[in-house]
């Protein structure tokens, strides 16, 4: 039966339900499709074209200057390739440990189960702080250090409950053939266990990446050299770098130049940043939908 049949054998209130939802979604994917195409052609025209007449597909306004004066920076390399190395190194650290964390707290005859579900829950609400956690950073001696990235946000609660909810929805007669095999508990983990759990492990890989791949606010705090600085960071700098200052006011042709050129590397930068991420996601796309939803059904 093709999707023409089944609208057919609908009731009138399914009908109905089915073409508002569709409608809903029809709008939600302009409005997130519609700032992306804005984007990704504003970076491309001519600052002084987009200031004054915006959008416009006459390809003599087109430039390559903002991806130009951004690639030409040796630090957005140096960036690039710290941010991938942060990014790698994090998830895999935090995926570890998560899954082996929710491991036991998947097993019901696992003793303090309950008092290590407070605590864990607990630190969903309330952390140290800032200076806290900063000063806690520089005692250890990890500032200016990946470490100091990768570490301390490694370990998430939340992706322990969707790993841990994801294990109990594995048949226990798996363990028990495990078992009767003569497996420990390492080797049923990693070699039975661990297959099985491909979809949530994609999850978790890839909202960790992300969020390691986006995060600047960290760097900024802990990082001061140059050369171990994340791509955001590099970013972020080239966009103050090319804004106005105060004290550019009495030159106002350069002060306008260097608007329109900062409003150009905006779109550019942009695109650049999201680059990684939209070539990363079609290769978990398949097992994403099913880890995602297996680990929010039981709780």
């Amino acid at each position: 039966m093709n999707r023409k049949q089944k609208f057919s054998a609908m009731c009138a209130s399914d009908k109905a339900i089915t073409v508002i939802g569709n409608i809903f979604l029809a709008i939600f994917v302009v409005a997130i499709v519609v700032p992306l195409l804005y984007i990704v052609i504003a970076s491309f025209i001519n600052p002084v074209t987009l200031q004054n007449s915006g959008i416009t597909f006459d390809f003599s306004k087109w430039t390559l200057t903002a991806y130009r004066r951004v690639i030409s920076n040796r630090q957005i390399w140096v960036g690039f390739g710290n941010a991938v190395l942060y990014s790698v190194v994090f998830t895999v650290i935090s995926v570890l440990v998560t899954l082996l964390c929710a491991y036991p707290m998947a097993r019901p005859d696992f003793k303090g189960r309950k008092f290590f579900n407070v605590i864990f829950i607990i630190t969903m609400f309330f952390n140290g702080g800032m200076i806290p956690t900063y000063l806690l950073i520089s005692d250890l001696g990890m500032l200016d250090t990946m470490w100091a990235l990768v570490l301390p946000g490694a370990f998430s609660v939340w992706n322990m409950i969707i790993a841990r909810t994801y294990y109990q929805g594995v048949p226990k007669e798996l363990r028990e053939a495990a078992s009767v095999d003569g497996a420990n508990e390492v080797t049923y983990f990693f070699k039975v266990l661990m297959p099985v759990c491909k979809p949530v492990i994609a999850v978790l890989v890839l909202w960790q990446f992300v969020a390691m791949w986006n995060s600047y606010f960290d760097a900024l705090i802990y990082i001061s050299s140059d050369a171990k600085q994340p791509l955001q960071l590099v970013l972020r700098a080239i966009l103050i770098q090319n804004q106005p200052q105060a004290g550019m006011i009495a030159d106002m042709q350069s002060t306008a130049a260097r608007a329109q050129l900062g409003e150009l590397l905006k779109y550019a930068t942009i695109i650049i940043s999201s680059v990684p991420l939209l070539v990363m996601f079609p290769f978990f796309q398949k097992h994403f939908d099913a880890g995602i939803m297996v680990g929010s059904v039981k709780g």
